[in-house]
């Protein structure tokens, strides 16, 4: 890896989305719209949002980025452009972590806005220091946008990359502790859950709006880090240069 093509990737991205305002608003304001949707749905149910607006934090954060950065990558791939650019001294591994690099700022500029949303405008109830609930919806974006650059390097088509969502992206939502507390679950999708990263992301987020500190707050969030590491070492071995 080199960090100088890491980073001159980062920039090329981040000039392609600054012409781009329909993913920009995708990423940065439609995060946002949902989560104030549902707040307004619950609105006249006293500590619905409470109770359900953290893990909310957790997940169109996730889902949002998967989609941005699986589509954006195989379009690379299927334009030409990274073929182009694999006869250059860029390596794959430079490929996939500029494009984490420059979605992982978007990431944060997202995490942000939505925080910020959520607990100035919805009224949601948060314990913990804000910073952490922002940390946390940081780094639950970067494993969608890893497990967004994985799904890409195995789709040939930007249908299929969406196709991923049914296999990486719903088990998690249905068994990450949303819908019902996991320790609650039978014992096979308890042991299930415990393998889905977005499992820990909610457990995290709802340490912080509990109010919780330490290691309940930083031990599910190193799980999900360490899922993000992979999910990009996996990408950047699988990537292939163009669709056939």
């Amino acid at each position: 890896m080199n960090g100088r093509r890491m980073l001159a990737t980062a920039a090329r991205v981040l000039g392609q989305l600054r012409h781009d305002p329909r993913s920009i608003a995708l990423m940065l304001i439609a995060p946002s719209l949902l989560v104030g949707l549902f707040a307004w749905l619950f609105s006249d149910q006293d500590g619905v949002f409470d109770r359900f607006g953290g893990a909310i934090l957790a997940l169109f954060p996730f889902i949002v980025m998967f989609l941005i950065t699986s589509i954006t990558t195989l379009r690379e791939r299927r334009s030409g452009t990274l073929e182009r650019l694999m006869t250059t001294p860029l390596g794959k591994a430079d490929f996939i972590l500029g494009y984490a690099f420059a979605f992982g700022l978007m990431a944060v500029l997202q995490a942000v806005i939505t925080v910020s949303f959520a607990v100035g405008v919805c009224g949601l109830d948060v314990e913990g220091p804000l910073w952490q609930l922002g940390l946390v919806a940081v780094v639950d974006a970067l494993l969608g946008t890893a497990l967004g650059l994985l799904a890409s390097a195995f789709a040939q088509t930007e249908f299929q990359a969406v196709q991923f969502m049914p296999l990486l992206v719903f088990p998690q939502i249905i068994l990450g502790g949303l819908f019902m507390p996991r320790d609650q679950m039978p014992d096979v999708l308890h042991a299930i859950s415990d393998w889905l990263p977005l499992s820990y992301a909610i457990d995290a987020i709802g340490a912080v709006t509990a109010g919780d500190e330490g290691w309940d707050v930083y031990g599910p969030l190193l799980v999900v880090a360490a899922f993000a590491v992979g999910a990009l070492v996996l990408a950047a071995l699988t990537l292939r240069r163009r669709t056939r």
